[in-house]
């Protein structure tokens, strides 16, 4: 058992019990970790609060570890970022809702990995403050893979398409998980780009839809038991 002190974002929480909660998250020292919340939601003053444990809610927690790989437990925490229109705004609550559902499907390890925490950290603090937001999520998960290692290989960018599979440009336009024509000049438009940039790149519904799905199918060829997240529809009606 150790103690530790780390920032961490909330990746989801579930309702363990009548009181309880078993919250998931991202910490900055030691990646993925689970914990269970004792009567956190029995309201009490002072005290571990439900609202800490909202979807990508940004902590730091001080945390029993155990060694043993059984559920943690935390002993402090503070909200290191208050976000100021994230709850607040029905589209961002939807885009953090899916981003969260997103996370939770594709990091796995747990082990400390400060570069990824870093862009999450950062990532979210720029959804909280801009307002142009309808293209963020696609930017946020094709620059996501990155850091889980198969961010699209741009070093030879001459190819009438995109291998979804080999994650390279390439003429092959025949093959199974090749994209090419207009799917592959939308999704295009995102490569190389930050989030500052993203202001620049125009979709109209049906494209952005389209370009999701896209990169959903990338996710689900690059992570082993990668899921669809449910939230998927939520996300296309808000922003339909």
């Amino acid at each position: 058992m150790a103690i530790v002190t780390t920032k961490a974002i909330v990746l989801s929480s579930l309702k363990y019990s009548d009181t309880s909660l078993i919250v998931k998250c991202y910490t900055q020292e030691e990646g993925l970790k689970t914990y269970l919340i004792r009567g956190v939601l029995k309201a009490k003053k002072g005290g571990l609060k439900v609202a800490y444990f909202q979807p990508l809610t940004q902590l730091k927690i001080q945390a029993s570890h155990n060694t043993k790989g059984n559920l943690n437990s935390i002993k402090e925490v503070q909200i290191t970022y208050p976000y100021k229109s994230i709850y607040k705004d029905i589209v961002k609550q939807s885009v953090v809702l899916f981003l969260s559902e997103i996370l939770s499907n594709s990091i796995q390890e747990e082990e400390e990995n400060k570069p990824l925490f870093e862009y999450l950290e950062n990532a979210l603090i720029w959804l909280d403050s801009h307002d142009k937001i309808a293209n963020f999520h696609l930017l946020f998960l094709l620059n996501l893979t990155r850091f889980l290692g198969f961010y699209p290989d741009v070093s030879e960018n001459e190819g009438l398409g995109f291998d979804l599979l080999e994650g390279n440009f390439t003429n092959l336009t025949s093959q199974k998980n090749v994209i090419y024509g207009i799917n592959f000049y939308q999704f295009k438009k995102l490569l190389g780009i930050d989030f500052d940039g993203i202001e620049q790149v125009s979709f109209n519904k049906s494209e952005r839809q389209i370009v999701l799905q896209i990169i959903i199918r990338y996710f689900e060829l690059h992570l082993g038991g990668f899921r669809k997240p449910k939230s998927l529809q939520i996300l296309e009606t808000v922003f339909s």
